[in-house]
């Protein structure tokens, strides 16, 4: 698979190359449709085309799915959307994690700039940031649209 752009400069993943037109698939919305090849640079793209292929994706959610690697991760990050800002003292009691686990979701949570240190009731704690908040609303109104949902 490779990425091309149009005239444009907006992102493709080539799905089909004829003589005179290529079908291309828009990573936003995952339509497909013919283009002219002369409207298109086949040049060879700095994006992996996994990447424009992820694009498509809001960039806050994105930043949340690579770095929550299980639902117990996911889980933290919308705790402390919904509940933050949380002491440390509280996250260790109320969850069933131990010391190590909770510090290490937190250290790549801050990473990626989902967390933030900051004072909760007197005591050190961690609050979402903004993009984090935007991502689990994100999330939340994906699942209320889906008719599968479980």
């Amino acid at each position: 698979m490779q990425s091309v752009r149009d005239a444009d400069g907006t992102r493709y993943l080539l799905v089909k190359r004829s003589a005179e037109s290529s079908r291309v698939r828009d990573p936003a919305t995952g339509e497909e449709r013919y283009l002219p090849n002369d409207e298109l640079d086949f040049e060879e793209s700095d994006a992996p085309p996994l990447s424009v292929a992820a694009s498509g994706i809001p960039e806050p959610v994105r930043r949340v799915v690579t770095a929550a690697h299980d639902e117990q991760s996911l889980g933290l990050l919308v705790e402390l959307a919904d509940r933050g800002p949380l002491p440390v003292v509280e996250l260790l009691d109320a969850y069933a994690l131990c010391e190590s686990d909770v510090h290490g979701r937190l250290s790549e949570f801050r990473a990626a700039r989902l967390v933030e240190e900051t004072t909760a009731h007197g005591e050190r704690g961690y609050d979402a940031t903004d993009v984090t908040r935007r991502a689990v609303r994100s999330l939340r109104s994906a699942a209320e649209n889906d008719p599968e949902r479980e």
